[in-house]
């Protein structure tokens, strides 16, 4: 199932969802521009790499070259076109509403603070990895679990593949999230035994940034609740 639109208007203008998106293809604009045998070391240097944390909690390295910068600039880098265009595109989807519903300055704080948790989730889980993690999709799996909670009935326009034809549906957010999830879930428990990621893919921080979206929406104090009977549609 892919996503093509939601039916919720948000009420004010998601300038910190835009602001994200144009650094995000700022950032990847400009790793089109470094030659390719370099792009490996920009990986290692601003990329999360396990390997690299667990020798600066020992000592082996500085924490702040080796972890403190590595965990936010990882959630601005991306490991290709396919890559960017899929995180883009569920983060124009979803996140005006949930910047909504926080109000600006704490959505960006709920943006990295998801980020944050499913990085350090798959630090967790392979501590010893050597593979460079990037991407912004634990914060935006945040931003879909936060959503989930918010509006599990929205109306999503979704392409689904029906045997060998295509046609979309509307389907509720709680189905096209919920289902979302259960696929990472369900990945990420059976790369347990492989690594940091299956296939190039840290489902790991996927399923940690997902989780931690629905417990901070339900702990962190809103801007303005939903109100389903007020919603604007397309």
């Amino acid at each position: 199932m892919l996503p093509i639109k939601d039916r919720n208007r948000p009420f004010t203008a998601p300038v910190f969802t835009y602001l994200l998106i144009l650094l995000n293809i700022a950032v990847f604009a400009y790793q089109l521009s470094i030659p390719e045998e370099e792009l490996m070391f920009f990986f290692r240097e601003y990329g999360i790499v396990p390997a690299r944390m667990t020798g600066a909690l020992r000592g082996e390295a500085s924490i702040v070259s080796a972890i403190i910068i590595p965990l936010f600039s990882s959630m601005f880098i991306h490991g290709g076109w396919m890559h960017i265009l899929g995180n883009m595109w569920f983060m124009h989807i979803f996140a005006n509403n949930v910047e909504d519903a926080f109000g600006k300055g704490r959505f960006l704080m709920f943006y990295l603070l998801c980020g944050l948790i499913a990085a350090l989730a798959q630090f967790v889980l392979a501590p010893g990895s050597e593979v460079p993690v990037v991407g912004a999709s634990g914060a935006i799996a945040g931003v879909l679990g936060a959503y989930f909670i918010l509006w599990p009935g929205a109306k999503i326009l979704t392409l689904v593949p029906v045997l060998y034809f295509i046609t979309f549906v509307h389907l509720p957010a709680v189905i096209v999230l919920g289902s979302w999830f259960i696929i990472q879930l369900f990945m990420g428990l059976g790369s347990l035994g492989g690594g940091a990621a299956t296939g190039g893919v840290a489902y790991g921080a996927h399923v940690a940034g997902f989780a931690a979206g629905m417990l901070l929406v339900k702990i962190v104090p809103l801007k303005r609740r939903p109100r389903h009977g007020r919603r604007r549609s397309f």
